[in-house]
């Protein structure tokens, strides 16, 4: 059998999950090439057309394996996304070992790589005397809170929006309980019961790694790096974003637009690739940025009425998003707006020169790539933990100006107008700008050859490759 060190890498489906596994898996094969990995896809049906493109442009000594689909026929049309996440990784647990034993007979295979929601595989890894490590794609004071909850779930009774004090994590600003993380707002829900036996399980790892640096949460890393009875070390090696590819992937002409746009003058507006808004909130926030008058580049899906996190498991959505947008807004905004369908390519866009603000929905490779480039947001936060990373955002960081919802849920485009000129032309916008430029110089010096996460990173390839002895 070869003496080449081997890992095996589970993430959760959906392309936010996979996308940091990815790019933590290349960055460390460039850094340390003497390992090889293999990517074990879980999922539920065929993988979508942006997951394959992704897979494939994978570099040499990275390999994927998707494993067979799992079956959801028994589950009701109001199952939500995580419950159907969790499920994903559960359900493919007999395919993992298969992968696993396979993979022990035929590599030297030191770790088991598992993400926030496949930890349930240590138990397999263990079996098979591989090493546990969890990967961890989110912020350091989500990793925090997941620690606490196990004790929160024991001393609280009612539900977390209820409670009267804001939960004070070490290192961290207050959040508030309706702030906290979608899975844990109804005790009741399966998600809830599934996120919870997650965070228990977390302590199970040899050691976590870490998608932050020091430099932009430093009190929370600090925290997590303190020895207690119980939590293993954690490796911070962020930010860890999409490593920009060649300009053949802008089918929209988006780049070739900025080319030819005033330096800092355009407000990007995506939200993720699994974000919608409703039809009403579509509406407003185009009228708003109408009334803006500012320069701006909207990446833009079909509206849903239903779940804010309906398109998950389809990034590119089903309608023709042009439909829903207010009779006249296209030509009434040409020349300072371009709206494109359903995707675009975010790296790039938020490194051009002529980009210089962010209406985000603060997920968390998103608010990396910001500080990477060093450009300022809105934060519009939609589901999971980014109500969490919106607080950090305005409260903490103080690199985000946050639009106020009016009483029937919506952001009404007079606030919209009033925040996006706030960003790109007030005085506030100014100093949020400058201090995301501090810490577009702090990633910059994390990731150099002396740089913090990248001696995270060697330290884990020196206990990796120790075990091949052991």
């Amino acid at each position: 059998m070869e003496q080449t060190p081997h890992i095996a890498m589970l993430p959760s489906p959906g392309m936010g999950h996979l996308i940091p596994i990815v790019e933590f898996a290349k960055r460390f094969i460039l850094q340390h090439n003497y390992f090889t990995i293999t990517l074990i896809i879980p999922n539920d049906g065929p993988l979508s057309k942006a997951q394959n493109t992704f897979l494939e442009a994978l570099p040499n000594g990275i390999n994927y394996i998707t494993l067979p689909p799992v079956n959801f026929d028994d589950l009701t049309d109001d199952v939500n996304v995580e419950t159907k996440i969790f499920l994903t990784v559960n359900r493919s647990l007999p395919s993992v070992r298969n992968v696993l034993k396979q993979l022990t007979a035929t590599t030297r295979l030191v770790t088991l790589v598992a993400d926030l929601f496949s930890t349930d595989a240590f138990d397999i890894a263990k079996e098979f005397k591989i090493s546990p490590f969890l990967f961890f794609p989110s912020t350091a004071m989500a990793m925090l809170f997941a620690f606490y909850l196990p004790k929160l779930d024991e001393t609280v009774s009612c539900e977390y929006r209820d409670l009267p004090e804001p939960v004070q994590l070490p290192g961290c600003v207050p959040i508030h309980g309706r702030d906290l993380l979608d899975p844990v707002q109804d005790r009741k829900n399966d998600s809830y019961k599934w996120f919870l036996h997650y965070a228990k399980g977390y302590r199970l790892a040899e050691g976590i790694i870490l998608n932050s640096f020091k430099d932009v949460e430093p009190g929370a890393t600090e925290a997590l790096q303190k020895e207690e009875a119980g939590t293993p070390p954690v490796y911070p090696i962020g930010p860890l974003i999409q490593m920009g590819s060649s300009r053949e992937t802008d089918g929209s002409g988006c780049l070739r637009w900025l080319d030819d746009q005033p330096s800092n003058s355009v407000l990007f507006i995506s939200f993720g690739s699994g974000g919608t808004l409703s039809y009403n909130q579509l509406h407003e926030l185009a009228l708003g940025l109408e009334l803006s008058e500012q320069r701006f580049l909207w990446v833009v899906r079909s509206p849903n009425d239903g779940a804010a996190n309906a398109t998950f498991f389809n990034a590119h959505g089903q309608d023709d998003p042009f439909d829903f947008l207010p009779k006249g807004f296209i030509d009434r905004t040409k020349g300072r707006g371009l709206v494109v369908p359903s995707w675009a390519p975010q790296a790039q866009i938020l490194s051009h020169g002529s980009t210089g603000g962010f209406l985000t929905h603060c997920g968390w490779n998103s608010i990396l790539e910001s500080v990477v480039s060093g450009i300022p947001l809105i934060a519009w936060p939609l589901y999971a933990e980014q109500k969490m990373n919106a607080v950090m955002l305005t409260d903490d960081m103080k690199v985000a100006l946050r639009p106020k919802i009016d009483e029937n849920g919506i952001v009404g485009r007079l606030e919209i107008a009033k925040v996006v000129k706030g960003l790109m032309e007030g005085e506030e916008g100014k100093g949020l700008r400058n201090r995301m430029r501090d810490l577009k110089d702090a990633a910059a010096k994390a990731l150099s050859e002396e740089g913090s996460s990248t001696k995270a990173l060697a330290e884990l390839a020196c206990k990796w490759k120790n075990k091949i002895s052991t």
